[in-house]
């Protein structure tokens, strides 16, 4: 990123890593559930050596940026780690039972030949990639708790919006 002329004229604007916990927005992410749902709470997996240490490692990173804290909460999550193309590791939490007791947002995602249709007759187009752009975006106060995670090296839970989360691409967008 780096030898583009507008990037180096504006780093503040294009830092490499997001430098903490996001500043308030209109937008934050919520979990509505379906009447008389009780906190899950599943046991952590199991790890290799390995892996261990590179989940250590995450939590350390997510905790230092202001993403998770600690949690004393009832719900928890099992984590996992899965390999990214590059080879590198990305910590996924297992939401699937938490995601079955959501109430879904019926609010569809656009179609990709409407979009297409509404870029007819422009001439100038642009991409923009958001760095952890989920993590971005508040996790409701009420719903954090919602969010916690278990693992070998303790309880948490998010302070921004997860990844795997049911509704989550909805309200992203």
């Amino acid at each position: 990123m780096g030898e583009v002329r507008i990037v180096q004229l504006f780093q503040d604007v294009f830092p490499l890593e997001i430098p903490g916990f996001p500043p308030a927005r209109e937008v934050e992410f919520f979990i509505d559930l379906h009447p008389g749902t009780r906190p899950i709470s599943e046991s952590p997996y199991r790890m290799a050596p390995a892996e261990l240490t590179e989940l250590k490692s995450q939590i350390e990173d997510l905790l230092e940026k202001g993403f998770i804290r600690p949690s004393v909460s009832p719900w928890g999550a099992p984590v996992l780690l899965v390999k990214k193309k590059d080879g590198r590791s990305r910590l996924c939490v297992d939401y699937r039972k938490l995601n079955k007791a959501i109430i879904k947002n019926r609010y569809s995602l656009p179609r990709i030949d409407d979009l297409m249709d509404q870029l007819k007759g422009a001439s100038v187009f642009s991409k923009i990639d958001l760095k952890s752009s989920y993590h971005q975006i508040r996790v409701r106060e009420e719903d954090i708790q919602k969010t916690a995670f278990r693992s070998r090296y303790g309880h948490y839970e998010y302070l921004v919006m997860p990844f795997g989360v049911t509704n989550a691409p909805a309200i992203f967008m």
